[in-house]
């Protein structure tokens, strides 16, 4: 986005040339005409534009579009904002990349290539230019016609769904207006009105089944129940891509993901921490739906281990990412291979589309106790694998519980004491301390005593009665622990 405080037509151009070319498959930009920027925010309240200027400023454009080469036309909209008129120009990615704009508006007709990097609109130079030239005709998936659909395979229901979710000021108008200047509104359909054809994004957000069209758009849970891999389960999650993603995370979320409350002997408050983070997962399979390529004919695949968690997307990584540096926590990219489905995911707030994704991921995983997550691709940028793997102490409950079902005619006592001293070794007053008893005695006293003699606990040297601090180990599932008091 950019800011204008006035009207300065040269700089707009090559603005709008910028947006157009798209460099970086961001889906384009808006430039905003009445505000003032400082330091890259706007500043308000804006100064904003007379009324008269509106209509002169509209016409002058028409003109000076007219003189990009190729002619581009971005979409332009009047908006009254706090107590100001401003003008809203919206620059989706050019159909028709690269495209040219002249140096100066004066008698000289020097034309030049602009791009944006990061804020800035700049003139492409060097391998920058010749990269923007290598994308002639060369148009994201997403961004492209489908010439085997029609407009009338676009759910306007859905459209509508969208619009409200957002908070768009288009739903207000979208029962109004013709459906096909509502779907160009949205940017989802190209063409002349004789042949208007909805774009793939359209078909993958606003079809009912758009595996229809793209085979792999769909995601699949897959749980396996052993280390092998010989017995597992598979469950397809099809429609549209929101709700597939709305739908996969309810599932992991209902189903997989599980909160640990450790209590810690003298500390008022507990330890709590999930087995795997919500936006850790949130993010990496976001990232996957976002980033995949929907050319290719395989879903987006969430694996589910006993000890962590896979999401599989094809291809993989952009340049400059590749196998070597893709742990690197300072690396960075800037290049998006789905420029329309990353504005309508940012605008479900389902992503940032600013190469935040690992950051969150990380950042997500360490305030839970979590290990690193592991981010994998090969030579050729096939695949893209993230890997989450468990909280330690989760893995080992899980462990133990799995044990513990196994075992007939447990109490509920025993078997907290069971889950308690596999995560760590404890003496019998941080048994009692943790179960809420004040003392060891009565029903815990005898739980503790069947358990030993049960082989399931044992202690690492006799017991010696006179005295209170002991020690003694745990055996459960072959783990052997020691607590010293």
């Amino acid at each position: 986005m950019e800011f204008k405080n006035g009207w300065n037509p040269e700089s707009i151009l090559h603005s709008i040339c910028a947006f157009a070319n798209d460099f970086n498959n961001w889906g384009g930009g808006y430039i905003i005409v009445g505000i003032g920027e400082k330091e890259g925010l706007p500043v308000f309240p804006p100064s904003g534009l007379e009324i008269e200027q509106i209509d002169r400023i509209q016409k002058e454009l028409h003109g000076m579009c007219n003189k990009l080469y190729l002619a581009y036309f971005p979409v332009v909209e009047p908006v009254y904002f706090q107590k100001k008129h401003v003008l809203i120009i919206w620059v989706p990615g050019g159909q028709n990349r690269p495209y040219k704009s002249p140096i100066s508006l004066g008698k000289k007709n020097d034309y030049a290539y602009y791009i944006r990097r990061f804020s800035k609109t700049v003139k492409a130079k060097g391998d920058e230019e010749r990269e923007l030239l290598s994308m002639t005709a060369s148009l994201p998936f997403d961004d492209r016609i489908n010439h085997n659909a029609s407009i009338d395979d676009l759910n306007f229901t859905l459209i509508k769904s969208h619009l409200k979710e957002i908070g768009s000021d288009l739903l207000t108008e979208a029962d109004r207006i013709p459906f096909i200047d509502l779907c160009r509104r949205m940017n989802i359909v190209e063409g002349p009105d004789e042949y208007v054809k909805p774009k793939n994004v359209g078909l993958l957000f606003f079809n009912d089944e758009p595996h229809r069209y793209f085979k792999g758009a769909q995601i699949d849970i897959v749980e396996f129940k052993d280390e092998v891999g010989d017995s597992f389960t598979e469950r397809i999650f099809t429609g549209p891509l929101r709700q597939q993603i709305v739908s996969v995370l309810a599932y992991i979320k209902n189903n997989i993901l599980v909160e640990n409350i450790r209590k810690v002997p003298d500390r008022a408050e507990a330890i709590r921490f999930f087995n795997y983070p919500y936006q850790a997962f949130e993010e990496a399979l976001v990232n996957a739906v976002y980033h995949k390529s929907y050319e290719i004919n395989e879903p987006v695949e969430v694996r589910i281990y006993s000890d962590k968690m896979e999401i599989l997307s094809y291809p993989g990584p952009l340049p400059p990412l590749n196998k070597d540096n893709l742990m690197n926590e300072n690396i960075s990219s800037r290049r998006y291979r789905n420029r329309i489905i990353g504005d309508l995911l940012k605008e479900l707030h389902l992503t940032e589309g600013r190469n935040t994704g690992f950051r969150k991921i990380r950042k997500s995983l360490m305030m839970n106790g979590s290990p690193e997550p592991v981010f994998r691709t090969d030579d050729e940028r096939s695949y893209f694998l993230t890997v989450l793997r468990i909280h330690p102490e989760a893995q080992v409950e899980a462990q133990v519980e799995a044990q513990v079902e196994k075992v007939i005619g447990l109490t509920d006592t025993q078997a907290k004491i069971l889950s308690e001293c596999a995560i760590k070794p404890m003496s019998k007053r941080e048994i009692a301390e943790i179960l809420g008893h004040s003392n060891v005695s009565g029903n815990l006293k005898k739980a503790i005593t069947e358990l030993l003699s049960n082989g399931l606990l044992d202690y690492t040297i006799p017991e010696k009665p006179r005295s209170r601090l002991q020690r003694y180990q745990t055996t459960v599932s072959g783990r052997k622990l020691i607590k010293k008091d």
